[in-house]
């Protein structure tokens, strides 16, 4: 039966080659029986520019990505909050398309609203306020600006805060804030809805304004296993690949 692939949270790096043992695995066995796979964010541990495609790993992973779609698997891939600047070269070496979040479409006959999920974790105010600043294009002209070394650099600086950050942080300051999702699933007119992020994968139902909505929390693939998410006309299925 025709159906779609969803995964996020890869965390993808040469540092951590279970995950991307996984990854080729997963690309070579399940992936091309799919139309379409969909990464919905975070792809990479992090991304510091598309000038670091020339980096072995990167070249690899893009390579296993481009021989997908040469099989007529079609890569779709959305920004996370660790590799929100990927552009288009890497979207041309990955023979991908680059997806904006959020986006509506029509999954075999089910209107299906897609995002990473980072916007909707509204109760993290201080997070907020890094990522609005982030993605503005003042900040990614002039950060992009700097040799690629000294990007990584700020980075892995930028990552170490965040890490001791998370340790003094509510548990609950780092999931999706519920009027949030409701917001955006009202906004949307009450579609299905499929995110990562938060690393909590399940199955959640929103009652709003009197019409139940379907969303999927996506997995992380850090802990020796796989999390994804099958597609197709009769409805949406998780798989666990190891």
């Amino acid at each position: 039966m025709p159906h779609s692939l969803f995964i996020s949270d890869l965390h993808l790096s040469a540092a951590h080659p279970r995950s991307a043992e996984m990854f080729l695995d997963f690309a070579s066995k399940l992936a091309p029986q799919a139309e379409a796979l969909y990464i919905l964010g975070d792809l990479f541990e992090y991304w510091a520019g598309d000038d670091d495609l020339t980096d072995p790993f990167h070249q690899t992973i893009c390579a296993t990505l481009h021989a997908l779609d040469v099989r007529n698997t079609a890569i779709i891939i959305m920004h996370g909050n660790r590799d929100f600047l990927m552009d288009e070269q890497l979207a041309a070496a990955c023979h991908a398309t680059l997806l904006p979040d959020p986006t509506l479409l029509d999954l075999y006959g089910t209107p299906t609203l897609l995002t990473h999920g980072d916007a909707l974790c509204t109760d993290d105010a201080a997070y907020q306020q890094f990522r609005n600043t982030v993605r503005s294009a003042d900040w990614r002209e002039q950060f992009l600006a700097q040799p690629l070394a000294q990007r990584k650099a700020q980075i892995e600086q930028l990552r170490a805060q965040s890490e001791a950050q998370k340790r003094s942080k509510q548990m609950s300051l780092m999931d999706v804030n519920v009027d949030a999702v409701n917001d955006l699933l009202r906004q949307h007119r009450y579609p299905r809805l499929i995110h990562g992020h938060t690393h909590r994968p399940a199955t959640h139902l929103h009652h709003v304004d009197g019409r139940t909505c379907k969303r999927f929390v996506l997995g992380d693939w850090d802990e020796g296993k796989a999390s994804i998410l099958r597609c197709d006309a009769q409805g949406c299925a998780v798989l666990n690949f190891k």
